[in-house]
C-alpha cells in the first residue's frame, strides 16, 4: 500500500477488530501488514499496534493508541454509491443507530462516522437552479437514510 496520503485511526485496543469488520463491508477490500507492539511500551508485548488495511482499495492504517481518544462527526469517511441498493448495504452495515442518524451521516459502533451519499446528490445540489437546490436540502433535512427517489422527486422542476 503506497499512497502518499491515507488516513490513520485511532482505536484504544480494537484496530485490528474495526479493519476487520471495515474489510468485510467493502467489495475490493484487504488487510495489510499488522505490526507489534515490543516489551516496554505502554501497552503489553505483542498487542497490534497498527494494521494497515484497504477499503475499496484505499489505503488506510488503523492504530491501537492504548488511551481512548473519541472521533469527532468533524471528520467522517464519504461513501458515494450509485444505488439505492449501495446506499441500503452500507446504511445497514455500518450504521450502529440507524434510527437516530440524519442526511445521510452516520456513526459505526466505533464512534467513526460515514456519509454514505448516492452519487446523485451533489449533481442536485450543484445545480444551476437555487429553486432545485432548495428542494433536495430540505427533503435531506428529513432523512436519517438518503432515499435516491424521494431526492430525485424533490429535484424535479415544480
Amino acid at each position: 500500500m503506497t499512497s502518499r496520503i491515507q488516513t490513520c485511526l485511532w482505536f484504544d485496543r480494537h484496530a485490528e477488530e474495526a479493519a476487520r469488520f471495515y474489510v468485510s463491508v467493502f467489495p475490493n477490500s484487504r488487510i495489510g501488514a499488522i505490526t507489534r507492539y515490543g516489551p516496554g511500551n505502554h501497552l503489553p508485548e505483542g498487542t497490534v499496534l497498527t494494521v494497515d488495511f484497504e477499503l475499496d482499495g484505499q489505503p488506510h492504517t488503523a492504530l491501537n493508541g492504548g488511551m481512548p481518544m473519541a472521533f469527532s462527526p468533524a471528520t467522517s469517511l464519504v461513501v458515494r454509491c450509485r444505488t439505492q441498493a449501495e446506499v441500503d448495504h452500507y446504511w445497514q452495515a455500518l450504521s450502529a443507530v440507524p434510527d437516530q442518524e440524519r442526511c445521510g451521516w452516520l456513526q459505526d459502533r466505533y464512534g467513526l462516522s460515514w456519509q454514505i451519499v448516492p452519487e446523485q446528490v451533489m449533481a442536485m445540489l450543484q445545480h444551476p437552479d437555487a429553486a432545485r437546490r432548495q428542494r433536495v436540502t430540505e427533503a435531506l433535512r428529513t432523512m436519517g437514510k438518503l432515499d435516491i427517489a424521494a431526492l430525485e422527486r424533490a429535484f424535479e422542476p415544480a
